[in-house]
């Protein structure tokens, strides 16, 4: 079995940056340029697959499914979502995310495009963050699972009746609140790469787990008109916050598997979800491919993101017509 490869490119010298700019910083992780960091991520993702003997998500078609509505339309606009209080911005230039975290190997293998012409977004920044198996986030361990939104976890028999369109508050980093500082220096399950010249990026982290509150999810943001350097992402603005999410079937499948099958917390179902539209693949719905009868094997997931890049739309308050200001990553 052939184990996927992980994009190599190194960052463009530098592309238009407008007049008044956005000002946002990524920064590559320690000393060095961002190829050598893709490099040395890239050896050390292969190392340690092969130290816990993890195999990398199957090559071949036979025995694997693809999620529902997962038909894609090049001229739709991917749905926005809400960033959630948990974003850190652009902390990490990387492909592979995963570090030392426990769980089911996941490929997650995007295209941007521009949804009025249908052609590919070269060079546009790509930010991916999600929870671990065990529902927490990086950056705010303190939080715990379904503890998030700045107070204590909920408490007393879950919410009943029909979802109001409103985001949850029991659960981190899902739906409202206004950002949070983060609590702590980790960051695993966070990075951003640059799109290709056809538009793709592709990412080697864990399928995430749950916490109160929300279904199974990553969240992404698209940023364009900035510049690439030696040392990272810089300028622009963000013109997509979205959020991918799992079709049922997989999700159930990942739950009797370990450590996913030790996470006690009520989870939310793709269809009570709040956030996710119901609308497919326009929503964020992703296609799946893994094995029926092993998908601890590992997953492929895939998506066309159709996304305005005239248009800024950062998750705070929905889309919105104007740039706004995004804070300055700093190396942790």
């Amino acid at each position: 079995m052939t184990e996927p490869q992980e994009p190599h490119s190194e960052p463009a010298a530098s592309q238009p940056v407008p007049s008044q700019p956005t000002r946002r910083t990524v920064m590559a992780a320690g000393a060095g340029v961002a190829a050598t960091a893709a490099l040395a991520t890239t050896f050390a993702a292969k190392a340690l697959a092969a130290e816990r003997r993890e195999p990398v998500p199957p090559a071949a078609d036979t025995g694997v499914t693809g999620a529902p509505g997962g038909t894609e339309v090049c001229y739709r606009l991917t749905s926005e979502a809400v960033e959630g209080p948990y974003y850190i911005d652009a902390d990490k230039l990387r492909t592979d995310i995963t570090e030392d975290r426990q769980g089911i190997p996941l490929l997650l293998s995007l295209k941007v495009i521009d949804s009025e012409t249908c052609r590919p977004l070269r060079d546009a920044a790509v930010d991916i963050w999600h929870c671990d198996a065990g529902g927490v986030y990086s950056g705010y361990e303190s939080q715990g699972n379904g503890g998030g939104g700045g107070g204590p976890a909920p408490t007393g028999e879950p919410p009943t009746g029909t979802p109001t369109g409103e985001p949850p508050t029991g659960g981190p980093g899902g739906g409202g609140g206004g950002h949070q500082d983060p609590t702590d220096d980790t960051r695993y399950l966070r990075g951003t790469w640059r799109t290709d010249r056809h538009g793709h990026v592709t990412f080697r982290t864990v399928f995430p787990g749950w916490y109160q509150g929300r279904c199974v999810h990553i969240h992404t943001k698209v940023h364009v008109d900035g510049e690439w350097t030696d040392a990272g992402y810089e300028g622009g603005h963000t013109c997509h916050t979205g959020q991918f999410f799992f079709a049922e079937e997989a999700v159930l499948a990942t739950a009797v598997v370990e450590p996913y099958a030790s996470n006690t917390k009520p989870r939310t179902t793709l269809t009570e979800d709040t956030i996710y539209d119901q609308s497919g693949a326009q929503g964020g719905l992703l296609n799946l491919r893994y094995r029926h009868d092993d998908i601890a094997r590992g997953v492929r997931a895939s998506l066309t993101v159709g996304v305005d890049p005239a248009t800024t739309n950062d998750g705070q308050n929905g889309p919105g017509p104007a740039p706004s200001a995004s804070p300055s990553a700093t190396p942790s």
